[in-house]
């Protein structure tokens, strides 16, 4: 379990939320590329799948932090222009 505090103020949290098999913080995803790769390998087992791209989304402000593999620090932040 981790937590930050998004630039709004909200405190992002990615553990489960209580009483829900899932949390609406922490996304993961893969670009075009790399699906194409891990469709190509095959078999979807999922020790077998490389780390995806780690993503957190702040439900307040919906500010987007994107993390790399190993990094405690998200590497780049998205923000909805108004």
């Amino acid at each position: 379990m981790a937590s930050m505090k998004c630039r709004c103020g909200e405190i992002l949290c990615n553990a489960t939320n209580e009483g829900t098999d899932s949390n609406d913080i922490q996304l993961y995803f893969y670009n075009d590329h790399e699906w194409d790769e891990i469709i190509g390998m095959g078999v979807m087992d999922t020790f077998n799948l490389p780390s995806p791209t780690d993503v957190w989304r702040c439900p307040k402000c919906e500010r987007m932090y994107i993390f790399e593999n190993g990094n405690n620090a998200p590497i780049k932040t998205y923000a909805l222009e108004t």
